[in-house]
């Protein structure tokens, strides 16, 4: 099959190239893909891979054949999407075929594209550890009937577009920030409040809008300001804030909380070590973003499609990693790619 490959420069280099068909191992899920969307994780870790490894974690398809042992509400045939590690062995999104784990894919509405469905594995497992595992924050299922604020910096980005919406969806008042030409769209999505982050007041006019109560924030840029002004903009008892990457708080009354969707797959890597808390927690996020889509309140985010399918990634990467990406989602059509029988 074709896949895009990380070649072991450290440049992260990648390059098309034709390989196996991945085995499917126990509890895994082998998935014929016909889209797969990009994240910044995945010229980050293109650069780390001293050999060949296979890239991308976001996919949508359909499934093919299932491993011994998965006892999830899945056969052959059905449409899903997901998230699979790449960069870490000879399986990634970014290719004909994924195995993906059997307790991390969204069942989708026949209703929905593969493209636009492509887009939500890393955003909407991020987003749930950063509401319902960093912070015990209402989900969707058991709304909170008082009002709490949540501050959502980086509101346009793929996880701050999923954040807005489950927190609304939670009852929340959303506060985010983004630049100006994003607001209309946010506060479709459900933002109360938007602020542009360029603002050199933002954070003072976020305290005055919060009454300087506020007390929870998720940090979908965490480098940069971004960590000096959520925590302006925290109240004067501090808060906690939900971050992307990992940082250290700059108010001694602030709690920052590292959130890495790469943890919910069950696997050891570098010196992380799983834990059952971890999968039951994917499991648990699986069904609430399967159950929303079936009800048609997930809203995707705008998209952003190359033509030339996988053989494109590598322009696509570089175009994310000079930071021109803003309110979209780049994605790959696996049927687009030259060379690829359908």
């Amino acid at each position: 099959m074709f896949a895009i490959c990380t070649t072991g420069k450290a440049d992260g280099t990648v390059e098309l190239r034709q390989v196996d068909v991945p085995k499917v191992g126990p509890k895994e899920i082998l998935v014929k893909v016909v889209a797969a969307a990009q994240n910044p994780t995945d010229w980050k870790s293109s650069g780390r891979q001293e050999d060949v490894k296979v890239v991308g974690c976001d996919y949508a398809g359909i499934v093919t054949q299932l491993g011994d042992g998965v006892t999830e509400d899945v056969k052959v045939g059905d449409r899903i999407a997901g998230m699979v590690f790449g960069c870490l062995e000879m399986n990634g999104a970014f290719a004909e075929y994924t195995a993906a784990p059997s307790h991390m894919f969204f069942k989708l509405p026949e209703s929905a594209s593969f493209e636009d469905m492509s887009q939500l594995g890393v955003a909407c497992y991020t987003t749930c550890q950063c509401l319902y595992q960093s912070q015990d924050l209402p989900s969707p299922e058991n709304p909170t009937t008082t009002p709490i604020d949540i501050l959502v910096w980086g509101g346009s980005s793929s996880v701050g577009h999923f954040v807005i919406q489950l927190a609304k969806l939670g009852g929340m008042r959303v506060i985010a920030t983004a630049s100006p030409k994003h607001f209309d769209r946010l506060k479709k999505l459900g933002a109360d409040e938007v602020f542009d982050y360029r603002d050199p007041e933002v954070a003072k006019k976020i305290r005055t809008l919060t009454n300087e109560k506020l007390k929870h924030a998720v940090d979908c840029i965490s480098e940069g300001s971004t960590p000096q002004l959520i925590s302006d903009s925290l109240s004067p008892e501090g808060g906690t804030i939900s971050a992307i990457l990992k940082y250290d708080t700059v108010r001694p009354e602030v709690k920052v909380v590292f959130s890495l969707a790469y943890y919910l797959f069950g696997k050891p890597f570098g010196n992380f070590t799983p834990t059952t808390e971890m999968t039951e927690f994917a499991t648990k996020s699986s069904k609430l973003i399967s159950k929303l889509l079936a009800e048609g309140k997930i809203v995707p985010a705008p998209l952003k499609i190359y033509p030339k399918g996988l053989a494109d990634v590598p322009e696509g990467l570089e175009f994310m990693k000079s930071g021109k990406v803003s309110g979209e989602k780049i994605v790959y059509r696996v049927a687009d790619t030259p060379g690829v029988k359908a």
